[in-house]
């Protein structure tokens, strides 16, 4: 991301310390993650320590300090999921893409994500794909949601 960009967004919200996370969520809905340049400029801006700002961008799970992918993929492994599959439908999602939860494919298409409760118990197992829900999903399902996002769609009716 460049950084006059972090720093126009940070001149948005008047280089105010109380907007910090709303300035991290910006720069991230921006880069799909937070670079640690724009991190060590928004210290620098905000007259923060590095530290306090680090500490903002790792507690809150909805900031990436990695790349992400353009589509990210969520599969619940909360109690519901579990019992009902879960597991077997994270392990397909990382044979079908080749990589483990917690990454994102080297084309930078996917990412891949274990979650505790996506809060769908009642269509378990759950997947959600950016913000698009699969219920009742399943591993020979799995190709398919893949091949929708892959080819461009956004996986409605999937």
């Amino acid at each position: 991301m460049n950084l006059d960009r972090v720093s126009e967004i940070i001149d948005s919200y008047e280089a105010d310390p109380a907007c910090s996370l709303a300035i991290l969520q910006e720069i991230q809905q921006e880069a799909n993650y937070l670079p640690k340049e724009a991190l060590e400029l928004v210290a620098q801006r905000l007259n923060l320590p590095r530290g306090h700002v680090y500490a903002l961008a790792t507690f809150y799970r909805t900031f990436n300090l990695k790349p992400m992918g353009k589509h990210r993929i969520k599969v619940c492994l909360g109690t519901a999921c579990h019992v009902h599959g879960g597991p077997v439908i994270l392990e397909a999602f990382e044979r079908q893409l080749g990589i483990k939860a917690g990454e994102s494919t080297r084309d930078g298409n996917f990412s891949l994500e274990a979650c505790s409760c996506l809060g769908a118990c009642a269509q378990a197992p759950f997947v959600q794909v950016d913000n698009d829900p699969h219920n009742q999903m399943t591993p020979v399902r799995v190709p398919e949601v893949i091949q929708l996002y892959a080819a461009g769609g956004n996986g409605k009716g999937a």
